[in-house]
């Protein structure tokens, strides 16, 4: 009975904390959606333009409602022992544990199939998109200053974009020279092609490959914490009248 008593108690805080991290991602996303400029001034002009880049707000509103959800049900049927709302609890972080090994399993699977695909996505919007779109060309840029990257193969990704026809120059990204750490200018197509600076995909797999431990570690943590949710309140589901 006491052993009941500390597990229901430890759900009950545990799932608390699920609840106001949701609670907390709501808020933050229905902000940026609704007043997004004032929010991204915190970040700078990098950080505002990848946000608005990738649209976090919709993508914070539905993490948050997940946790919410998560968390209500967790402190919900914990606190009254419905086995309702732990069932259900149960089945939705079950299939979040699934949807992240399925994941997992594709991104070690099908990495070059991801390459391949992504490709066909990007670099035709690079050729359009990079020297015209002010918010998308400044996404490139900060992801190839910080990476020491270029395009998303290699400077080739630039030809015919409205950059090149406007500059007759490739970005000077493009030809980074590792031995000096600068920039040679001006990027000449000569010059891109003799410093032969590699995508960006390849710099971020070769990124995730270093750190494999790490991110490896992290995943674990988190596939753990979710299996031991699911084993509590399993456990609690059994063991109500």
């Amino acid at each position: 009975m006491q052993c009941f008593s500390f597990i229901k108690t430890m759900m009950i805080l545990f799932n608390m904390l699920i609840f106001l991290c949701g609670v907390a991602l709501l808020a933050v996303g229905i902000w940026v959606s609704v007043d997004g400029p004032s929010f991204l001034k915190i970040f700078g002009p990098i950080s505002s333009t990848a946000m608005q880049f990738v649209n976090v707000g919709y993508f914070l509103i539905a993490a948050g409602a997940v946790l919410f959800a998560l968390g209500f049900l967790g402190c919900y049927g914990a606190q009254t022992e419905n086995k309702c709302a732990l069932m259900m609890f149960f089945f939705i972080l079950l299939l979040i544990f699934i949807a992240e090994v399925a994941a997992a399993v594709v991104a070690l699977v099908y990495t070059t199939m991801a390459e391949q695909l992504l490709t066909s996505v990007v670099v035709p919007t690079i050729k359009k998109e990079y020297g015209s779109q002010k918010d998308f060309t400044q996404v490139w840029n900060s992801t190839m200053d910080g990476l020491k990257c270029c395009g998303f193969n290699n400077y080739t990704d630039f030809e015919d974009s409205p950059y090149v026809k406007t500059t007759q120059v490739f970005p000077p990204y493009c030809c980074f020279d590792r031995v000096n750490r600068t920039f040679v200018e001006p990027c000449t197509h000569v010059e891109a092609q003799k410093h032969d600076v590699e995508g960006c995909f390849s710099q971020l797999l070769h990124d995730i490959r270093t750190n494999a431990v790490t991110v490896g570690g992290v995943a674990a943590g988190i596939g753990g914490l979710e299996l031991a949710a699911m084993i509590v309140s399993m456990y609690l589901y059994c063991n109500l009248k």
